[in-house]
C-alpha cells in the first residue's frame, strides 16, 4: 500500500475513494458475471466516495485549517491571501500544514523571548537612568539648602558648595548630552559625512589634546613602534575623533599612574584598516567583557561614579562604529590591561 504521508486532500480522497470502490465493484463483477456492471459500479462508488470524502476533509478539516492559518495572520485576508487559503493551501498535506504552524510556533518563540530580553532591558535601563540623573540632582539640592539655611555667610563653605553643584550640573549636561548622541544614533539620524584622512595624524591631535589629563597620571603616549607609517582611512572625521577621545580618556581613568597608552594602526588588507588603543591599567574581568559596550553598564559602579562617568561613552563609540558599517572589539586582563580595537575602511580614491 501506497504511502499517504504527505498526500494533499484530493490526492488522498481519490486512495481512499479507490480502495473503497475496487473491492466492491470487484464483488459485484463476481456476483453478476457482467464486467460492464461492475465497471459501472466502480465508476459510480469512485465518483461518489471521492466526492463525499473529499467534502468531508474541506469542510469539516480544511475549513479548520483556514481558520487557524487566519488567525496565525492575525489580520484580515488580502486579496493574496485569499488566493492562497483557496488554492494553494487545499493543495497541501497534513503534515505540509503542521510543518507551516510548527515554524509559525517556533517563530513566535522567538519573538516572545526576544520581548523577554528587551523587557528586561528596558527596566534596567530605566533603572540606571533613574539612578544617574537621582545622585547629581540629590547633590545640587543639598548644596542650594545648605547655601539657602546660611553657607552663604561663610564665603569659603559657599564657594565648596558652588564649585560641587556646579560640578554636578556639568554631569548633567554631559549625560543629557550622551543620551541625545545614542538616541540619534541608534534612530539612524546621525549623517555620516566621510573623507579621507590620516589615522595617525588624528591620533597624535588627540593625545596633544587631552595631554593635561595624561600628564597629572604620569601617563606616557605613543603610537606602536612599525604603526608610525601613514594610513588613510575613509571615514567621518569628527565621529572618529569622538570614538578615540573616549578609549584614550578610558585609558587615562583607568591607566595606572606612571602607565603607558599605546595606539597602534594596521592595514588588515586592501579594504579595512584596525586602530587599537592599549592600557597597562586594572583591566576588566571577563564576565564583564561581553556587556561593556551597553548603556549605563559599569564593570565597578562605585569607582566609575567617582571618576565622572556617564556610563554611555563606549556605547556611542559602538553605534558609531558600527553606522559605518564596522566593528568594535575589546581584550583585557585584570591587571595586566585593556585593549579596545575597532576597523575603518581603507583610503577611498
Amino acid at each position: 500500500m501506497p504511502s499517504t504521508k504527505n498526500l494533499s486532500p484530493r490526492q488522498l480522497s481519490a486512495f481512499t475513494a479507490g480502495v473503497l470502490s475496487l473491492p466492491i465493484s470487484v464483488g459485484i463483477t463476481v456476483l453478476t458475471g457482467n464486467r460492464m456492471i461492475g465497471l459501472i459500479s466502480l465508476f459510480i462508488i469512485f465518483s461518489g466516495s471521492y466526492g463525499l470524502i473529499l467534502f468531508t476533509l474541506e469542510k469539516f478539516i480544511y475549513r479548520k485549517i483556514k481558520l487557524i492559518y487566519k488567525l496565525i495572520h492575525q489580520t484580515k485576508a488580502t486579496k493574496k491571501e485569499e488566493v492562497y487559503f483557496k488554492y494553494i493551501l487545499p493543495q497541501k498535506s497534513i503534515d505540509e500544514v503542521r510543518e507551516d504552524v510548527e515554524q509559525w510556533g517556533a517563530r513566535r518563540n522567538e519573538e516572545i523571548e526576544l520581548l523577554k530580553k528587551n523587557e528586561a532591558y528596558r527596566k534596567e535601563f530605566l533603572q540606571n537612568l533613574a539612578h544617574e540623573f537621582k545622585t547629581p540632582i540629590f547633590v545640587i539640592q543639598g548644596c542650594v539648602d545648605s547655601l539657602l539655611d546660611g553657607a552663604m555667610g561663610d564665603p569659603v563653605m559657599g564657594k565648596r558648595f558652588l564649585e560641587n553643584a556646579a560640578k554636578n550640573v556639568d554631569r548633567l549636561v554631559n549625560l543629557m548630552n550622551d543620551l541625545d548622541e545614542i538616541s540619534t544614533l541608534e534612530r539612524g539620524e546621525q549623517l555620516l559625512y566621510k573623507q579621507n584622512f590620516v589615522v595617525q595624524d588624528l591620533i597624535k591631535d588627540i593625545f596633544e589634546a587631552l595631554s593635561l589629563k595624561i600628564h597629572k597620571k604620569n601617563i606616557r603616549t605613543s603610537i606602536k613602534k612599525g604603526c608610525e607609517s601613514p594610513i588613510t582611512v575613509f571615514a567621518d572625521k569628527e565621529k572618529i575623533r569622538m570614538v578615540l577621545i573616549n578609549l584614550v580618556e578610558n585609558a587615562t581613568k583607568y591607566g595606572r599612574t606612571g602607565g603607558t597608552i599605546v595606539a597602534s594602526v594596521y592595514k588588515i588588507d586592501e579594504k579595512n584598516v584596525l586602530i587599537e588603543v592599549s592600557d597597562d591599567g586594572i583591566g576588566i574581568e571577563e564576565e564583564h567583557l561581553g556587556r561593556i559596550f551597553e548603556r549605563f553598564y559599569r564593570t565597578d559602579t562605585a569607582r566609575s561614579r567617582d571618576k565622572g562617568v556617564t556610563g554611555l561613552g563606549l556605547a556611542i563609540c559602538k553605534h558609531i562604529i558600527e553606522a559605518h558599517g564596522q566593528s568594535i572589539h575589546v581584550r583585557s586582563t585584570p591587571d595586566v590591561g585593556t585593549t579596545i580595537g575597532f576597523t575603518l575602511e581603507s583610503r577611498r580614491d
